[in-house]
């Protein structure tokens, strides 16, 4: 398990994350998204030490994985992750396995003897992904492992990384895009300006997220949304109506004030997405 209690983190004046609390149980993978994730990723890795606060483990092995570098390009590919898992207390013939097996699984079987530097950069992006999960570590903490991955190595990490939270891995990941944590995460925790503005399960943040539908009613009146309670218009173009409804509006009265304009061909509840509660978050905080 990962916790982070009330953690604060300076650089001089500037104030990288401040009373930031979530947990990452076993099993589980959490998304972090927003300003301060680095540095709050850095600290629950151990890299950094809070200013404030406290950071608690359970495990013995944490892996963390930089948005960049962290390989050794003179060395060749099965020493690398050798030299990984040995470094977190694994006796050679373990350590020589569980590199033969993650290079497999990533594609690497019959790259063993290159060198780093000779890589293409996505067997070079599938050896750092491979490296960090070398150790079979209890806490795995990544920093933007999607990007610039094409789609069948975002694909196979995507699948690794559920298969480590099954097997009892807390899995912390930032990610910029959101509709990917949607799919991946568990729960998710948004930051704003290094602030927790939001925390939960994926489907409850979603539930939260604001609710938007399109209507289609040719013959109304311009601005005939404008003035129902709880309606904000987002969009207008020929005749189709884009409006984000507060919490606790009720739709049917907004089907009811477009009815009363003439015919509605359409009317339509779109998907709540977290980018649109991130996007709420960040203006309004």
């Amino acid at each position: 398990m990962l916790e982070l209690d009330r953690v604060a983190r300076h650089f001089g004046q500037a104030v990288a994350c401040q009373d930031v609390t979530f947990t990452v149980r076993h099993g589980e993978v959490m998304g972090l998204a927003g300003a301060g994730s680095t540095t709050v990723l850095r600290l629950a890795a151990g890299l950094l030490q809070p200013d404030a606060g406290e950071v608690r483990r359970t495990g013995e092995r944490v892996s963390y994985l930089p948005a960049d570098g962290g390989l050794y390009p003179r060395m060749r590919v099965l020493d690398q992750l050798v030299y990984v898992a040995r470094l977190h207390g694994a006796e050679l013939n373990d350590a020589l396995r569980a590199a033969e097996t993650w290079a497999a699984r990533f594609g690497l079987r019959d790259r063993h003897a290159d060198l780093v530097r000779q890589l293409s950069a996505t067997a070079h992006a599938r050896l750092r992904l491979a490296a960090v999960l070398t150790p079979y570590p209890d806490v795995l903490v990544l920093d933007e492992p999607f990007t610039g991955l094409d789609e069948a190595t975002a694909n196979l990490l995507a699948e690794v990384l559920r298969e480590r939270a099954a097997a009892g891995a807390s899995v912390l990941v930032t990610c910029e895009d959101l509709e990917l944590v949607e799919g991946l995460c568990d729960r998710a925790c948004v930051l704003h300006n290094g602030r927790v503005v939001k925390e939960g399960t994926v489907d409850g943040l979603l539930a939260s997220a604001r609710q938007e539908l399109v209507v289609d009613a040719p013959h109304a009146p311009g601005g005939w949304a404008d003035a129902l309670p709880g309606v904000t218009v987002l969009a207008v173009h020929k005749g189709l109506v884009r409006l984000a409804l507060a919490a606790g509006t009720d739709d049917q009265k907004v089907l009811a004030a477009a009815i009363a304009t003439g015919p509605v061909r359409g009317f339509t509840r779109l998907r709540p997405r977290l980018s649109d509660l991130f996007d709420d978050v960040v203006t309004t905080g």
